[in-house]
This record gives C-alpha cells, sequence and structure tokens, in this order.
C-alpha cells in the first residue's frame, strides 16, 4: 500500500510539470543512456538506463510473491518440471522435492523464463552431475525491467524460507546460480533467506544495475563469480571471495566478437565444470592483470563445479578452449 500511496504521489507531482514521462533516477551517466542488452534467447532490445515515471507503473503491476512460478527437476523426473506453489503444501507433496539432498536454485536474467538458455544448459548438468533438488524460478511476467529483480530476489528468499520450514532443509543445503540480472539477484536471495547459504554462484552479473544491490562475498559461505563479458554486458571488478576471468574476462574465444555469444559463455563453462571439472585458474593480483593473463601468484583453483570451495579467496584467469569441451584442464 505505501509503494502505491508513493507512486501516486510522484504521478500527482509531475502531473503539472510539462514532461511526458519524466525522469526519477539514472542508473548510467548521460553519455551511455542508451545500450543494447540481449534477452536469454539471444535476441538485442534497446534498452533506456534512466527509470522514468512509466517504468515504476510497470513494476508496480508485477507481485513477484503471485507472478513468480517455481518448477522443480529432479533425477525422478529430469525433462517434465513439477510444480512447487508458495504456501501449497498440498502440491509440495505430489512433487519429487526431497530434503535430505542439496538443493540448486536457478535464476534467469533480462527478458528470460523458465525455458531460458541457462536453464537448459544448467540444468541437465546438475542432474547428470549429482542426485539433487533443481528449483527453476520462472520470473518472466516481470523480467521486461531489470529492476524487478531486486524484488524477485526478496520473494524468492520468502519461498526457500517457506520450503524450509514445510520441508525441514536447511539454507546450508542451497547452491543459488544467477545468470546476468539474475546474479546479483541471486546475492539478495542469499542475503535474505533465513540462515546462511551455502554457495552462490554470480554467472556475468549484469553491469547495468543498481550499486547499492549488487551481489557481494557477505551474501552466503562462499560466492563464486564468472566474468565473461566483463564492463560490457557483465559486471567488470570483483564482486565475490574469488573471482573468475576466462580468456580475461571478455572475448571469448569462439564467439567472434559476438557479445551476447560472450555473456553467455558464463553459463555454458559452469555447465561443463559441473559435468566434467577442469578449468584451472591461475592466481592473480588484480582485476587489470587478470585481464591480460598477467598472472603470476602461485594459487591455482578450480573454477564453477558441484560443490563450494569455501574459505577460498582471491582473482583467477584461465584460457578456455574455441568449442566444447572448453576447459582445458
Amino acid at each position: 500500500m505505501a509503494r502505491v500511496l508513493i507512486l501516486l504521489c510522484t504521478l500527482a507531482a509531475v502531473s503539472a510539470v510539462p514532461v511526458q514521462d519524466p525522469v526519477i533516477r539514472k542508473l548510467v551517466p548521460d553519455d551511455i543512456r542508451y545500450n543494447y542488452a540481449e534477452a536469454e534467447d539471444g535476441t538485442l532490445h534497446l534498452v533506456d538506463s534512466w527509470v522514468k515515471v512509466s517504468d515504476l507503473v510497470k513494476s508496480a503491476r508485477f507481485n513477484p510473491d503471485v507472478d513468480n512460478q517455481y518448477h522443480l527437476f529432479t533425477r525422478d523426473n529430469p525433462n517434465l518440471s513439477q510444480p512447487i506453489v508458495l504456501g501449497n503444501r498440498e502440491i509440495l507433496s505430489l512433487t519429487n522435492f526431497d530434503p535430505t539432498k542439496r538443493v540448486i536454485v536457478l535464476i534467469h536474467g533480462f527478458l528470460g523464463s523458465g525455458t531460458a538458455g541457462s536453464n537448459q544448459a544448467l540444468v541437465p548438468a546438475f542432474l547428470a552431475g549429482e542426485d539433487v533438488n533443481v528449483i527453476v524460478v520462472d520470473w518472466s511476467r516481470g523480467s521486461h525491467w531489470g529492476l524487478n529483480g531486486i524484488q524477485v530476489g526478496r520473494a524468492v528468499a520468502r519461498f526457500i524460507d517457506w520450503l524450509n520450514s514445510v520441508t525441514g532443509a536447511t539454507a546450508s543445503q542451497y547452491h543459488i546460480l544467477g545468470f546476468s540480472v539474475g546474479g546479483h539477484t541471486a546475492g539478495i536471495v542469499a542475503r535474505h533467506v533465513q540462515g546462511d547459504v551455502a554457495y552462490v554462484t554470480g554467472l556475468d552479473p549484469s553491469s547495468r544495475w543498481e550499486i547499492d544491490e549488487i551481489l557481494s562475498p557477505n551474501d552466503a559461505s562462499y560466492v563464486e563469480v564468472i566474468h565473461t563479458s566483463a564492463g560490457v554486458n557483465g559486471w567488470k571488478d570483483p564482486l565475490g571471495h574469488v573471482d573468475f576471468y576466462p580468456n580475461g574476462g571478455n572475448i571469448m574465444p569462439g564467439c567472434n566478437l559476438n557479445i551476447v555469444c560472450d555473456h553467455q559463455r558464463s553459463y555454458i563453462y559452469m555447465a561443463e565444470s559441473v559435468r566434467t571439472g577442469g578449468f584451472t585458474g591461475w592466481e592473480c593480483r588484480s582485476q587489470p592483470e587478470a585481464s591480460i593473463g598477467s598472472c603470476s601468484l602461485p594459487g591455482r583453483l578450480r573454477m564453477g563445479g558441484l560443490l563450494p570451495k569455501t574459505g577460498s579467496r582471491g582473482i583467477f584467469f584461465l584460457r578456455t578452449n574455441r568449442r566444447a569441451p572448453f576447459s582445458q584442464g
């Protein structure tokens, strides 16, 4: 109700101003207001990074507690998902959710959906790698505007708290992964869940995001980030306990200077790491050093994988092949 009142007051305040759609907030500098962002099907959309009154109106219509959908995949139903509905124990009892197993939560990005490319790559990879519960979060009804990712994250946390209260699962069983906008949303989920989430992976977290709500190492016991379009579609600076910069963090081999392909390689590399391991990174002193691959520290660490490397810290560089298998070991 308070949010609606604020919105109405805002609309009333600007009604006398001769501007049809006033700008409320600028998320980026003036000279780069408009930029192309990719949907998860690879199509490009021209995005206005300044928040306007009309954006607040669209956002106000989206209620993630109602509009979010949760799809469960397990080894018993690897291809056809089972719905889990917040607050509905009867529907939950009909699913294959097993509270004794780890829980993988996948969050798509801008203009994505439950069938997004990240989910198509990661669901079968996790089920092949381990007998786990995989929950796909579909927030497609609100993904037309990236800032909805903040309220989506808080809603997903409420869903997880309910699920745990009913089943006895705990936050320490969770691995939460998000791609692009979903990379920051994954952190918001973890920081609002009751208990300490074991593992968060940011898959090239979006460069277009609220600075106060970015993914942080404080969000979970172990936070890992894979940067594949750093400074373009993805966040440039380190965000986690461990940050990997494959091939320097952008211009992925085999992508032929396609920034959408660069961005998507983050979840493709993650999926391969879950299935087969590999991807050994060399420790760097800084992000600029990682960006040129000039890393001489003795530390080595595997990127991605099924289990968190809790206690590890640092920035790492590695090289990949042009095509699958991408790992060079």
